[in-house]
């Protein structure tokens, strides 16, 4: 089959995959540009990733998203790694070269900091610290925009310490390390607070840290999007502050994957969110 005539796939990878929202992301705007392609979810096992990840460039794939619990194990398989994907320690986007290499991606961070910029312009990064809930991947590309932006001090508390004071280690004297009982120490002053735990999803516990110190110049992210409108945001919209979800971060990560598959680059507005949202 000539290329003129071959659709190209995309998808995403994980285990389980029935949660993603990804694929009525990148379908929808196939069909919005007109568009040839597919794009699917694919339920694949960590005994047959390596296998999985081999095969599916010859199946006309041009490149698939990875989500739990593949991101961090796809970076031994890639030839080529970014150094944000390298920074982070994980990767969420493959791309299959036509050379035949691997080329791994993390657009997480870009997602985030993207997200913020759309739906709260009035954040200046360098205007304080912020105070980021959790330590584990999401955390971590983070706490790694941040740094990249320009925050000055990044204050965070996970609920096992030692996973946070890795986080430290790896990024620097810009992170200062709170125990999970202070964690609501960390609100005082803070010009950014951002949990990145599941902390507040649907079905999982509450968050559970005080927010007695949280001040209303405050701008609160919370990267849990199912509920859109979480206890957390719901709380700090009520004293005043400015509330950003986590949706966002979900469409912008996808922006700069879809432009390297498909050559376009999407555009996100309300119709695409509530695409997302059905």
């Amino acid at each position: 089959m000539s290329d003129e005539n071959r659709i190209p796939l995309a998808g995403v990878i994980g285990f389980p995959i029935g949660h993603s929202r990804s694929p009525q992301l990148h379908n929808h705007w196939l069909r919005k540009y007109g568009l040839r392609g597919q794009y699917v979810p694919m339920n694949i096992k960590h005994s047959d990733l390596e296998d999985a990840i081999g095969a599916l460039p010859k199946l006309g794939f041009v490149g698939v998203n990875v989500t739990i619990p593949h991101k961090e194990a796809v970076l031994w398989l890639a030839d080529l790694v970014t150094d944000r994907a390298a920074l982070i320690g994980a990767a969420n986007t493959l791309i299959f070269r036509d050379d035949g290499k691997l080329h791994a991606d993390n657009t997480d961070g870009y997602g985030f900091v993207e997200n913020l910029r759309q739906n709260a312009p009035e954040w200046d990064p360098k205007s304080g610290h912020a105070a980021v809930i959790g330590s584990g991947g999401a955390a971590r590309a983070v706490v790694a925009s941040l740094i990249e932006v320009g925050v000055p001090e990044i204050y965070i508390s996970n609920r096992t310490r030692a996973r946070a004071e890795a986080l430290r280690s790896e990024f620097g004297a810009r992170v200062t390390v709170f125990e999970w009982v202070q964690a609501g120490r960390m609100m005082k002053g803070a010009k950014l607070v951002v949990n990145a735990t599941s902390l507040g999803m649907e079905s999982n516990p509450e968050f559970p840290v005080p927010l007695d110190a949280l001040s209303s110049d405050a701008v609160v992210n919370d990267l849990v999007y199912t509920p859109l409108e979480t206890p957390l945001l719901r709380h700090a919209a009520g004293i005043g502050c400015k509330t950003v979800d986590g949706l966002g971060m979900l469409l912008h990560q996808a922006v700069p994957a879809f432009e390297r598959w498909f050559n376009t680059r999407p555009e996100i507005d309300d119709e695409t969110r509530q695409i997302v949202l059905q």
